[in-house]
């Protein structure tokens, strides 16, 4: 990526036979420009809040170590037991699932519906399975089973805090970057391949540049272009939860039956009310390959069944999920994860290597290192268009954008699809259309200042100058 305005010009090839890129250069330079210095501030928020939820899997272990770890000690209580114990903790509370210990160091997790909390939470009762003591009450939020550190900066990565308006924030974050990630590319290309030694510039961070303006350009350029891939993939999964786009996508999903497959939870139940317990009901999914970390979610009616899931996101994933009969502890119905369709599986990696979990700490370590490269070549960004100000001037001023003009430079089929790629982009992507159309109405404004600011200026310089002998009342001509 680069906000380059002073590439060298085109060669003579170029000049005599202008190709859509040499007409298009001028534009997406501008909308690289406009965008990059007016949305970076999200993508670098987006960047650092990201950078500090990637390790929460190890922050939440360190701060919750008394509730999730245990010591072994002999035999386990019964499942049904530990359950039990968890209600008498709260009584007024409705059970809704139970996690077993996937280890003989983990506690077992009893989550509860409780009047009060807010949409997505469950209150989760900690049980030592050995001794039967209550280990501590917390708030646990999502699938994920979050707790409340994680879940704070997972808001915070999300929203700020600040609720569906800040979701705003990070919706713009993802729904620009990557058009301004591969404009970027297109412009550091075409200027490497104009410059000698194209491809080592172009791939070597400071490469043939000692300092100023060209090194920061280089370095902006050429690791944008190391990390295009990962961004491009931080952007469409981002989206994903989006509020807008997010929709989108979710609509075009089940449109094109791309969606996640679940169990039938309305196999008949033979003996409505009789339940052999959880105990049986875990047996017969570890019988069914339900191994690892699992949830065993309660029957919502008597004559519903049990439904228990897989937990475990690592490389390879399991998340198979099973319907069992209370009444008998049948499996009634099986979805496994090899049977998803490919589509709902690249979702769910996607998902899971968005949140560093798909690899573990490798996972973790390369979105490190991605956010990182990305705060740079946003600062790199930055100091490129500081680098840029005028100089002989006293006032304090930033780079100009590239020259206005360039869409109407275009031929009149350039334009059209242009303005075709534009709408369906602001479709699909809702805040880049506004935000798009934001810009737009900023620069016009401030092309319309810049014109009548230089008219005034002509006006002025005209009262000026003194009356020549040959100068008409109407002062349209003089001798100076």
């Amino acid at each position: 990526m680069t906000q380059d305005e002073d590439a060298p010009p085109e060669d003579a090839a170029e000049r005599t036979r202008p190709g859509a890129w040499t007409a298009l250069r001028p534009l997406v330079l501008r909308l690289h420009f406009y965008a990059g210095v007016s949305v970076a501030p999200f993508i670098l928020v987006a960047a650092v809040t990201g950078l500090l939820y990637v390790w929460t899997p190890q922050i939440e272990n360190a701060a919750y170590a008394d509730l999730l770890r245990v010591e072994p000690a002999g035999e386990t209580l019964p499942l049904h037991e530990q359950v039990r114990v968890a209600r008498e903790e709260l009584p007024d509370a409705e059970l809704d699932a139970v996690r077993p210990p996937a280890t003989g160091e983990d506690a077992t997790r009893v989550l509860f519906d409780v009047p009060g909390l807010e949409s997505g939470q469950r209150a989760a009762v900690f049980v030592d399975p050995y001794g039967g003591d209550v280990l501590g009450v917390t708030e646990s939020y999502g699938t994920s089973g979050a707790l409340p550190v994680r879940t704070w900066i997972e808001v915070f990565h999300a929203n700020l805090h600040l609720g569906d308006v800040g979701r705003l924030y990070s919706e713009l974050a993802a729904s620009w970057l990557w058009v301004v990630a591969l404009g970027g590319v297109a412009l550091w290309i075409a200027r490497a391949r104009r410059s000698r030694g194209g491809a080592r510039r172009a791939l070597l961070p400071g490469s043939g540049t000692s300092r100023g303006r060209a090194r920061s350009v280089s370095l902006h350029g050429a690791t944008g272009l190391w990390i295009t891939v990962g961004l491009l993939f931080l952007s469409a999964t981002g989206m994903t939860w989006s509020q807008y786009a997010g929709g989108n996508i979710a609509d075009l999903r089940e449109r094109l039956s791309w969606a996640t497959p679940s169990v039938s939870a309305r196999a008949p139940v033979t003996s409505p009310g009789v339940d052999l317990g959880v105990d049986a009901v875990l047996a017969s999914a570890r019988e069914a390959g339900l191994d690892g970390p699992v949830e065993i979610a309660y029957p919502p009616t008597p004559a519903s069944p049990y439904v228990v899931r897989q937990l475990d996101r690592l490389w390879p994933t399991r998340a198979d999920s099973a319907a069992i009969a209370p009444d008998t502890a049948e499996v009634t119905d099986v979805v496994r994860f090899a049977d998803y369709p490919l589509t709902a599986k690249f979702t769910r990696w996607g998902i899971d290597a968005h949140m560093g979990l798909l690899f573990g700490v490798a996972n973790q370590v390369a979105l490190t290192v991605l956010a990182v490269a990305l705060l740079a070549v946003v600062v790199w960004g930055y100091r490129m268009w500081w680098q840029r100000r005028p100089t002989r001037s006293r006032a304090l001023g930033v780079g100009r954008p590239y020259p206005r003009g360039a869409f109407r430079a275009l031929s009149p089929p350039l334009r059209a699809a242009v303005v075709v790629v534009l709408v369906a982009v602001g479709w699909a992507a809702p805040l880049v259309g506004v935000s798009l159309l934001a810009f737009l109405t900023v620069d016009a404004v401030l092309g319309w200042l810049a014109r009548r600011g230089g008219r005034a200026a002509v006006e002025a310089d005209a009262v000026a100058r003194p009356r020549g002998r040959d100068e008409t009342l109407t002062g349209t001509s003089y001798t100076p």
